[in-house]
């Protein structure tokens, strides 16, 4: 089993900043990358981010190109979310998550095998 835990969110004014870390634990020797998806009420869960582990390559969704910042820590086994240029729109819930599979689309919610707890973002205008 793997166990992610999120954590970093809170209330941020418009144009601020906020960065969220994932640290995973248990058997993550499986690990191909680890992702953000967000969710917001009444949405669908949208894709952030990803990060392949062993190249450190980089993917990022629509919303986040140009703003946020998706690393990662092997020796801490944590992945970050910098998330710069705040809009009161990125409020939502902020999830990571663990893919086993590399022939799974990234960018698809099902991709991933593991999830973290959330945690939430609000940014106010």
């Amino acid at each position: 089993q793997v166990q992610l835990v999120e954590s970093g969110g809170g209330l941020v004014q418009a144009g601020g900043s906020l960065r969220l870390s994932c640290a995973a634990s248990g058997r993550t020797f499986s690990r191909y990358a680890m992702g953000w998806f967000r969710q917001a009420p009444g949405k669908e869960r949208e894709f952030v981010a990803a990060i392949i582990w062993s190249s450190s390559s980089t993917y990022y969704g629509g919303s986040a190109k140009g703003r946020f910042t998706i690393s990662r820590d092997n020796a801490k086994n944590t992945v970050y979310l910098q998330m710069n240029s705040l809009k009161p729109e990125d409020t939502a819930v902020y999830y990571c998550g663990l893919q086993t599979n590399p022939f799974r689309n990234r960018g698809d919610f099902y991709a991933y095998d593991y999830w973290g707890q959330g945690t939430q973002v609000t940014v106010s205008s």
